[in-house]
């Protein structure tokens, strides 16, 4: 397999506090990381219909603007209920239309949505879900390397807690009685599926 090695390395992300985010798990391993924002990078669209092909998307575009390698990252929610969505369009889900309110994204608006559907299924409707995180690592030559993180879990309603983000705080993972969103956020990237798929970049990749 393919090393990355040390040196620089494109984030694929306009997002500095993902790039932070990032920067810190990779820095220990001699990498430098630079965001595609930074470079002045387009955002391609991202047309794929997996979190695989979304983060490939990411990191070739990047990786072939930039001339260096690439990570991009996509991740989202699935559903058993639901057939695994709202999955790549978990963000979409979270649009506010114009007759919702101002442009920009609702993550209550968005777990009630998820929860009104359920609703919806009756009141013994599995409430299983998942969160996932792929990471995709791209050279400009076309090489490329593909790590796939997830976290089990199942809905609550209604929401619980303040510490996290997005559907956090419906999203109780397997084992705990606390949401994503009650947990600290220590314990919670210990057991994510972004520290799910990064723990097995790290493992390829530096091991």
């Amino acid at each position: 397999m393919r090393k990355l090695g040390s040196g620089s390395l494109v984030i694929a992300t306009h997002n500095a506090g993902k790039l932070k985010e990032i920067s810190a798990l990779l820095d220990p391993y001699g990498v430098k990381c630079i965001s595609a924002g930074s470079l002045g990078l387009p955002e391609p669209a991202e047309t794929g219909t997996t979190f695989a092909q979304n983060a490939l998307i990411k990191a070739r575009a990047a990786a072939e603007a930039s001339g260096l390698a690439a990570l991009a990252d996509d991740s989202g929610l699935s559903v058993a209920a639901l057939g695994g969505r709202p999955g790549v369009y978990t963000a979409d889900w979270a649009e506010r239309q114009w007759f919702e309110g101002p442009p920009g994204r609702d993550w209550y608006m968005a777990m009630g949505k998820v929860e009104g559907v359920l609703a919806e299924l009756g009141p013994d409707v599995d409430r299983a879900a998942a969160f996932h995180c792929v990471l995709a690592l791209a050279w400009p030559d076309g090489d490329y390397a593909v790590y796939e993180g997830r976290c089990d879990g199942s809905l609550t309603w209604p929401p619980r807690g303040t510490l996290g983000f997005g559907y956090d705080p419906v999203f109780v993972p397997t084992g705990a009685a606390q949401t994503f969103a009650e947990i600290a956020p220590e314990a919670k990237h210990a057991i994510s599926h972004r520290a799910d798929a990064f723990a097995k970049l790290v493992a390829a990749q530096f091991g």
